[in-house]
């Protein structure tokens, strides 16, 4: 629980730097714009933008997994996504400036960890928390480093964890297949499956 207080306060203070400092670079940041110029990111390398993209792809079958409620299924995924996680050369941001890397990596090890809880969950319902953290750092991840791959979408279902109790995911479609009610819910069944709504579009810049 403590974990995930302090990552709570740690995506909070990483979204807050990504909206000012993505505000600024594209006003030029006033009287600072030539200093702040300098964190503008450089292209990625193919095989950066190939290892975010599986690593995604690893994600999107973790969500389907948790549509389903298919817990070794969920475990699987996560088990990939990790690995998958660590394919990506993150040393690459360095060629920008140690505060995108630092940033990045802040996002990055909270994508990882809690991931990696959802292993040593047995409880659907812990994992889909842990799966709300995970999701929770990708967001101010793809804007921290540039992202450039295909277009993705931030979705939210306002009840994940009860009626006032919401959560996000990233998903590839406008179509809502929801993570956290999904088809097989004790108490909704299959009927909130399609429960949710597109709040952002992460695509590139």
């Amino acid at each position: 629980m403590i974990k995930k207080i302090i990552l709570s306060l740690v995506i909070v203070v990483l979204a807050i730097v990504g909206y000012y400092w993505y505000m600024f670079s594209k006003t030029g940041g006033g009287d600072k714009g030539s200093k702040l110029a300098a964190v503008t990111l450089k292209k990625h390398s193919v095989t950066f933008n190939q290892s975010v993209s599986l690593a995604m792809m690893a994600y999107f079958d973790m969500s389907a997994a948790f549509v389903d409620a298919d817990t070794i299924k969920i475990k699987d995924n996560s088990r990939k996504f990790i690995q998958l996680l660590d394919s990506i050369p993150m040393h690459e941001l360095k060629k920008d400036t140690s505060t995108i890397y630092d940033m990045a990596m802040g996002s990055f090890a909270g994508i990882k960890a809690n991931a990696e809880s959802i292993l040593l969950m047995t409880d659907i319902q812990e994992m889909r928390k842990d799966f709300s953290m995970v999701s929770e750092n990708l967001y101010p991840f793809f804007r921290i480093i540039n992202y450039e791959g295909e277009k993705m979408y931030w979705q939210n279902c306002p009840m994940a964890f009860g009626d006032e109790k919401g959560a996000n995911w990233v998903s590839k479609t406008k179509d809502i297949f929801n993570p956290y009610l999904g088809k097989n819910h004790p108490e909704f069944k299959g009927t909130m499956l399609h429960c949710g709504m597109v709040m952002d579009t992460i695509k590139a810049q």
